[in-house]
């Protein structure tokens, strides 16, 4: 059903806030152009002419987001689960990533990625790809043929990082990503670049004090990582005595949110007092990202304190620090840690709810794009039909008890349509 007008029936539910849900049972979901016209009991009279899928029985939801994965990393997830972050780096990172520099193993290898993201529950992504602008395009393209709506980013790295990865220096690097900038038009119309500085550690004064400026002259978001491992914090501060605090390395060279400048940071797990009020301030996005977190020992985000102040936030895979790329597991992961982290850590930050991990892996993480990840009207149409009757009877569970158990037990084979931005995917 690729109209761009039609009607989708079915047992709907969708975030309206952190923590309210609405439920629609037997409900009309009606995209008018690729966007929500609404959620109705009773299906207004101006729509019943359009094409209508009736799911009865099945629970429809928005499409879901991923605010921060690696591409070229898909292919060795599960691999350095015992190491730490800067270990892990060394040992499986950088050296998998080199491999990008030929072409030929980016067609090898980025299709499978690109498989699971469409068979999977995520409609939207924020991406990291390499240094290298062929392997990039060629990731671009497949992405644009999928139909799934994502941001991509060619990597910055002139330092701190293997010679067969490292790019000769902070110009050449610049250059490289006006190069690639210079050969997107006209080419995408759902796959999007953004400004992609690895992380402090790994990008010269120089080099970002070059995105900065190429960031306010084509007004780009940015993505990049903050405040993830204590020893990576450290690091930063001795590489960048003049900042405050981690996040000050990036805003010192305007690449940290405000008016123009779109920002995702992914983890945040220790930033401090003086680097929260710069985020909420910036309305930097955080992608929290507890799999990677969990399995990297970089410790457990404050995401109650997080939402508690209002700060932009959804979820990350984080692939291969994270091992799986649906975001219904990352929830579910969130949920998890953010019972740890107030059983031994906190006690004062209420775990996470259901609601809340599906609100963050939706409505949350889809700000980031615009209006995205709501069944609200004028919100793109992105929206998942599953079939829950594999482990939920139908009739047995009220709406939002059968979203928190799809929340923790669904997989790929209980998808039976997907839209993003309208378009029908399967």
């Amino acid at each position: 059903m690729n109209n761009p007008s039609f009607v989708l029936k079915g047992d709907l539910c969708f975030s309206r806030d952190p923590q309210t849900l609405n439920a629609v049972p037997n409900g009309y979901l009606v995209c008018l152009d690729g966007k929500c016209a609404g959620t109705f009991a009773q299906l207004p009279a101006q729509y019943q002419q359009l094409p209508m899928l009736d799911c009865t029985g099945k629970l429809i939801v928005p499409g879901l987001v991923d605010l921060h994965v690696h591409a070229p990393q898909y292919s060795y997830r599960a691999l350095g689960m015992d190491l730490e972050l800067l270990e892990w780096l060394e040992t499986h990172t950088f050296p998998e990533e080199s491999k990008y520099r030929d072409l030929s193993y980016a067609r090898k290898m980025y299709p499978a990625f690109v498989r699971d993201l469409v068979r999977g529950p995520n409609t939207r992504a924020c991406i990291f790809a390499t240094v290298h602008v062929e392997a990039t395009l060629h990731l671009m393209d497949l992405l644009e043929a999928s139909g799934l709506c994502t941001r991509v980013g060619k990597v910055n790295m002139d330092r701190n990082s293997p010679d067969s990865l490292r790019e000769p220096g902070a110009q050449a690097s610049l250059d490289a990503t006006r190069g690639w900038l210079g050969r997107l038009a006209g080419r995408y119309q759902r796959t999007k670049p953004i400004l992609t500085p690895r992380f402090t550690p790994s990008c010269s004064d120089e080099l970002m004090a070059g995105l900065g400026q190429i960031q306010k002259e084509f007004g780009l978001p940015v993505q990049s990582h903050l405040s993830e491992n204590p020893g990576e914090i450290a690091w930063v501060q001795e590489l960048c005595p003049q900042s405050r605090f981690y996040g000050d390395a990036y805003h010192l060279f305007g690449l940290f949110g405000g008016e123009g400048c779109p920002t995702i940071m992914a983890h945040c797990v220790y930033s401090g007092e003086e680097e929260i009020a710069l985020m909420q301030r910036q309305r930097v996005f955080i992608a929290h990202c507890p799999a990677s977190n969990t399995n990297l020992a970089s410790g457990i985000a404050p995401v109650r304190r997080y939402l508690t102040e209002g700060i932009p936030m959804g979820l990350g895979s984080d692939v291969a620090g994270g091992t799986h790329t649906s975001i219904f597991r990352a929830m579910a992961d969130a949920i998890q840690v953010s019972k740890l982290r107030w059983r031994l850590q906190d006690s004062t930050l209420a775990p996470l709810t259901a609601a809340e991990a599906f609100y963050l892996g939706t409505l949350g993480g889809g700000a980031f794009f615009g209006k995205v990840g709501s069944f609200l009207p004028r919100y793109e149409f992105d929206a998942l039909v599953i079939d829950d009757s594999r482990y939920t009877p139908q009739g047995s569970r009220s709406i939002p008890e059968r979203l928190e158990r799809t929340i923790y037990l669904s997989d790929d084979r209980d998808l039976a349509h997907k839209y993003a931005a309208g378009k029908q995917l399967f």
